[in-house]
């Protein structure tokens, strides 16, 4: 964020800048997506090799299609999951997590190449440059954590290591927290020091809550907990379940007990949801601007929808369009929380422009 000559106040920093880095949330929101349609749709282990290169193309012809289904069928996926299945059902599933390599690719391409340019340009300067280089890195390393979970899939057990699929998940996450924490700075313009920095710890307990429930929910994904206690909101007839400390030692259970796992993901993302309306609740009697009062309303709706959309999900036991949407609903509540946040301690004093950030 720059300031204005005249009046020394902070003003909006535009340009191409920000628009590529709302291109790069864009295309970092559709990846976390179609990563979770990937997992649901059992696509993520069927290409058995990592090629960060020479992999840009698929399969072109039906003897090197024959070559990839032939790979497949040497692990255990298709000895225990998928026995018997066609070739065209194989090319289904390829295709998906072919689509999110490749995604995965032109994201790093698309985040490298312009921030180079605009560092040789002067565009980003310092931290600014800095803080770019650090994401890139972290997108680098999202890359690695990707192929080092799909291959504790291709050893003895066709599943992910849950552990890595939640680091895999809490990768793409930070990624796309920082971008827009990022462009909030370069784009809002803080409103008059008021009432929002009373709101400033309701929205950080917000933000924890909600990064733990996405953390949650990476481990049921893992272990396909969802699949089971398909009620809400009694478990197997009761609130608390039977059989939440079954595994040994107990620490074990949140991460590989369905049981422990879901009930874990239900009560983290009612106390997510609590914790979203709480700045609603206390901002109908504080003295709040406009955009501040719209980005509460905003979070206090999606704090709503989005655990409708879980128990939807659960009910109809995990159908492929609603479970993308209640992963696409997380991210939109988390921007929402960090966009209260940002405003609730914005407004808490006059902000330090970075003197050698950004111009574009």
């Amino acid at each position: 964020m720059t300031a204005d000559p005249k009046t020394g106040l902070p003003t909006p920093s535009g340009g191409a800048v920000t628009a590529w880095l709302w291109c790069m949330i864009a295309m970092v929101f559709a990846m976390v997506v179609l990563g979770g349609v990937t997992r649901l749709t059992q696509s993520g282990l069927s290409m058995v090799d990592w090629r960060p290169i020479m992999g840009i193309l698929p399969p072109l012809s039906a003897a090197a299609w024959e070559d990839a289904f032939a790979a497949y069928r040497r692990f255990p996926e298709y000895r225990e999951l998928n026995y018997g299945m066609t070739l065209a059902e194989f090319k289904a599933i390829y295709l998906m997590e072919y689509a999110h390599r490749v995604w995965g690719r032109l994201i790093g391409l698309a985040f490298l190449l312009p921030w180079l340019w605009f560092v040789a340009r002067g565009k980003v300067r310092g931290r600014t440059a800095l803080a770019l280089g650090g994401i890139f890195l972290l997108g680098a390393a999202q890359g690695v954590v990707g192929w080092v979970m799909v291959q504790s899939g291709l050893v003895d057990m066709p599943s992910v290591s849950p552990y890595r699929l939640t680091v895999h998940l809490v990768l793409a996450v930070a990624i796309l927290g920082l971008l827009f924490w990022m462009v909030l700075g370069r784009t809002l313009v803080p409103q008059p020091v008021t009432d929002a920095r009373r709101l400033a710890r309701a929205a950080l307990i917000a933000l924890g809550l909600a990064a733990l429930t996405v953390i949650s929910g990476g481990f049921v994904a893992g272990i396909d907990a969802g699949m089971t206690y398909n009620t809400f909101p009694l478990m197997d007839g009761k609130l608390v379940p039977d059989g939440l400390f079954m595994l040994e030692p107990a620490w074990r259970n949140p991460f590989e007990n369905p049981a422990m796992a879901q009930f874990d993901h239900r009560v983290l993302g009612i106390a997510t949801m609590l914790a979203a309306l709480a700045p609603w609740v206390r901002g109908r009697g504080l003295n709040l601007a406009p955009r501040q009062r719209l980005a509460v309303n905003l979070m206090a709706l999606m704090a709503l929808v989005q655990p409708g959309l879980g128990i939807t999900t659960l009910l109809l036991v995990v159908p492929v369009p609603l479970a993308a949407a209640h992963q696409a609903g997380a991210l939109v509540l988390l921007g929402l929380i960090l966009w209260v946040l940002f405003e609730a301690r914005a407004a808490r004093a006059r902000p330090r422009l970075d003197p050698a950030g950004a111009t574009g």
